[in-house]
């Protein structure tokens, strides 16, 4: 009888309250993924394209070490300096480098798809220990890919991929083999209209048959791919990662583990993963307007998530929300609005907007949208100022 009294002491509770399921959506962990799989099955293309299509962070030894040299921080001067004078990254390095990746700001807001790690080279970590910095990360992965395919067929792909020396980019076997397209070009008799529109790609780009042959003959084929070298690679993998990966996800839960075969063509795998169809809605989308008065229509009807659905103002109005988790109250430029969760926020400048959208978390989580109270204690030296300062700061959480 108290049990039922209980739960029928708020009747009228709404279950689908918004601003609780809106606190509970910033407080939740993003969508992590982590892609496994043997040198040359093609982890780095599926996690790319996932990452295209959950709009997650990529993250692979590659792309950090390049960003790093691109943004010019201390890891990519250092990476720049050896590189230029002809050394590789040592394993230490770029282990820092993607972790620090990781713990970065987008990636606590959007997620991450990261492949290429556990690495083969156990020059900083064993494989193991690679292992126990994945299962001990802070945002770990909730979805686990593991790409298989037959040693001999990675042999094939990776001995038959060749490199244009002035682009750098590479091509498969399919491309560039005249055998093997005789081979399979009658599997391809039925796509004709496909054929007739890169036909007329070609022309409109002046990029004939002639010229792509000619491009062709350029192409070089790398010390790594070679038959011998990709064979001594897989048998490394197959000795020294494969028994502890094996293990690692034998321990995992199967609903969130996905194999999937390595020896299609990489949209099919990307198909097959079955997680290209969805996607993630909590991107922020902004735009540009002049007028304050018509801040509200425009957005209001801007990139709808459904007919008849319209985003709404937030809570904190025309206060730009990253000013005032600095602790000063600042009007909003109708140039940064941003919409975000089906409600609009009104950034003071660009370099707020850049942080908003790269995570905007911190800013809306509470006790967002207090307004700041900022205190001013003065008196004759030897007074206490400092000691006052810092207990009323200690109390209320605030900065001296």
């Amino acid at each position: 009888m108290t049990s039922q009294e209980e739960t029928q002491t708020q009747p009228f509770t709404d279950i689908f309250d918004e601003d609780e399921a809106e606190r509970s959506f910033l407080l939740s962990k993003p969508t992590c993924f982590i892609v496994f799989g043997k040198p040359g099955s093609g982890k780095k293309t599926l996690a790319r394209k996932l990452a295209q299509r959950w709009n997650c962070i990529f993250i692979e030894a590659s792309e950090v070490i390049q960003g790093n040299i691109q943004q010019g921080t201390k890891y990519g001067l250092k990476c720049q300096e050896l590189l230029c004078q002809g050394q590789s990254v040592p394993e230490v390095l770029v282990t820092e480098m993607i972790l620090q990746k990781i713990e970065s700001p987008e990636v606590a807001h959007f997620g991450y798809i990261l492949t290429g790690f556990p690495c083969l080279s156990e020059e900083y970590m064993t494989v193991p220990q690679q292992i126990e910095k994945i299962t001990n990360l802070k945002l770990k992965p909730d979805v686990l890919i593991n790409i298989k395919c037959p040693d001999y067929d990675l042999c094939q792909r990776i001995s038959g991929q060749r490199q244009h020396p002035d682009s750098g980019l590479i091509s498969q076997r399919s491309q560039w083999d005249p055998k093997f397209t005789d081979k399979h070009k009658k599997e391809k008799d039925h796509d004709e209209e496909k054929d007739e529109e890169e036909q007329d790609e070609d022309e409109e780009t002046g990029e004939g048959p002639q010229k792509k042959s000619e491009s062709f003959h350029q192409l070089v084929q790398r010390p790594e791919d070679f038959l011998k070298n990709a064979e001594k690679r897989l048998g490394i993998y197959r000795d020294i990662m494969l028994p502890p990966l094996e293990e690692f996800l034998a321990h995992q839960d199967c609903r969130y583990l996905i194999e999937v075969d390595g020896g299609q063509q990489p949209d099919r795998v990307f198909e097959v993963s079955n997680l290209g169809s969805s996607s993630k809605s909590d991107t922020c989308h902004y735009c540009c307007f002049h007028e304050q008065d018509e801040l509200l229509r425009a957005l209001s009807s801007h990139k709808l998530l459904a007919p008849g659905y319209r985003w709404r103002r937030s809570v904190w109005g025309p206060v730009c929300p990253v000013a005032l988790k600095q602790g000063d109250m600042v009007l909003g430029n109708p140039e940064f609005a941003v919409s975000f969760l089906g409600k609009m926020y009104i950034l003071s400048s660009q370099e707020a907007l850049d942080k908003f959208v790269v995570n905007p978390r911190p800013y809306l989580l509470p006790p967002m949208p207090a307004p700041p109270c900022k205190v001013f204690v003065f008196g004759p030296p030897l007074s206490g100022r400092t000691t006052l300062c810092n207990a009323i700061a200690h109390n209320y959480k605030a900065k001296v």
